[in-house]
């Protein structure tokens, strides 16, 4: 038999804080619906004791009152409007868009199963890990590099929920891996290495390209509608290791590494060209961080082009994509390539962003090498990209998430072209 809804005297409320969201909130939880689902989520709370909230005044009297008031609630019952999930690192929309945004969805879903898009099985792809209550929401944004390359957007349950396949005539550029991040209108920024950089609408349809041999694995779209592009493929002394164009394909700003490293020990090196400039970030300060692969270091440059700050010198070896997050870190995949280095664990690594010193890091199995993409997710997670899976960590090193490609790719010589590259998860899960 059902029991009558319990009231709460109208005085009596408890403070909930909920922490574990993309921002901290606050609420008053006074026994009605959505509060009562708040509190008998496991992801806020378990029989008591905080989880991702805290409950801030709870007496024992009160917590009686407050579970009496709530056990008659439906477990149906919607839950309030979670926060918005940010967006991604790209604040402005391209100025050539031509697809509007995506309205954001009116009505709260009750659980993130409900709100999830569906799409089609691919047997390529395999989810073995999937802690929901844990996971980072929304879908995952990457580039397949087996068989028939693609981009692909996957649900968490590894359902294929939008894909482009690459032309046949540019299927050749997709090796030794290519970069995808989503812009704020809905279309899909990626580059090809040695052939150029492409923003198409979900249909499809490219609507602006800018062509270049020298173009390496990294593109971003800046908030003036720039976009901003690394030439490291066998780059030379002569050449801009960084680019930064307009919509018109114009430079408006360029950086050469010979203006600081034409000296030992960098004057001689040599590996797939003198540099191989694999990542760049512009940063809130105005200046550019750079990856310079074949330098084992990351630095900072200010906008006249002069080195400010190098990080991961005797830490990194073979770096991929480093960010600098929002408390100042430098996050990256390192991949240790130097030959002493051969055969320890590829991992992705935290550098403290004054000293340097390694705060954090996750060792890949072997059979995921190479490493090769590392990014904070809102929730405190992390998401790690090898060849052969992708998983996301909580910062107590759990794995939550692990997508896992269901082919054997030797480590290697044949694994540095195939398997994943690289992997963004997208907050706000958008149809075509």
């Amino acid at each position: 038999m059902a029991l009558a809804p319990a009231a709460l005297p109208p005085t009596f409320a408890v403070v909930v804080r909920a922490v574990g969201r993309t921002a901290p909130s606050e609420w008053r939880c006074d026994g009605s619906s959505w509060c009562c689902s708040e509190l008998r989520s496991p992801s806020r709370v378990l029989w008591g004791k905080p989880k991702t909230a805290r409950v801030l005044t709870l007496s024992v009297a009160a917590a009686l009152l407050l579970l009496t008031a709530c056990v008659a609630q439906t477990p149906a019952t919607p839950s309030p409007p979670t926060p918005p999930t940010a967006q991604p690192s790209t604040p402005a929309p391209t100025p050539l868009r031509t697809a509007a945004p995506t309205p954001t969805p009116t009505a709260a879903a009750t659980s993130p199963a409900a709100s999830m898009p569906r799409g089609r099985v691919d047997p390529l792809l395999v989810v073995e890990v999937n802690d929901a209550a844990s996971v980072s929401p929304g879908t995952t944004l990457l580039p397949v590099q087996v068989e028939n390359p693609r981009i692909v957007e996957v649900n968490t349950l590894g359902e294929v929920v939008w894909e482009y396949l690459i032309p046949d005539a540019l299927k050749r550029y997709t090796n030794p891996g290519f970069d995808v991040e989503l812009l704020p209108n809905n279309n899909v920024l990626f580059v090809l290495p040695g052939n150029g950089v492409y923003e198409i609408e979900r249909s499809g349809r490219v609507v602006w390209s800018y062509l270049t041999t020298k173009i390496s694995h990294d593109a971003d779209r800046l908030p003036n509608g720039n976009t901003i592009l690394v030439f490291g493929n066998s780059d030379t002394k002569a050449d801009a290791q960084v680019v930064e164009v307009d919509p018109r394909g114009q430079r408006v700003w360029t950086w050469y590494a010979r203006d600081t490293f034409d000296k030992p020990p960098y004057s001689d090196i040599s590996d797939e060209g003198w540099t191989h400039t694999n990542a760049v970030q512009r940063l809130s300060n105005g200046n550019t961080q750079i990856s310079l692969r074949n330098f084992r270091i990351v630095v900072e440059v200010d906008p006249q082009g002069a080195v400010v700050k190098t990080l991961g010198e005797g830490i990194l070896d073979g770096a991929h994509d480093p960010t600098r997050l929002s408390n100042g870190n430098l996050l990256a995949a390192s991949q240790n390539m130097l030959p002493e280095n051969r055969g320890k664990p590829q991992r992705a690594v935290e550098l403290d962003g004054a000293t340097g010193a390694v705060v954090w890091e996750f060792p890949m199995p072997f059979a995921s090498w190479p490493v090769r993409d590392a990014n904070r997710l809102p929730n405190g997670n992390t998401l790690i990209t090898g060849s052969t899976a992708i998983v996301e960590v909580t910062p107590q090193k759990t794995v939550v998430w692990r997508l896992r490609l269901n082919r054997t790719i030797q480590p290697g010589v044949q694994s540095a072209g195939r398997g994943f590259y690289k992997a963004e998860r997208i907050g706000t899960p958008v149809s075509p």
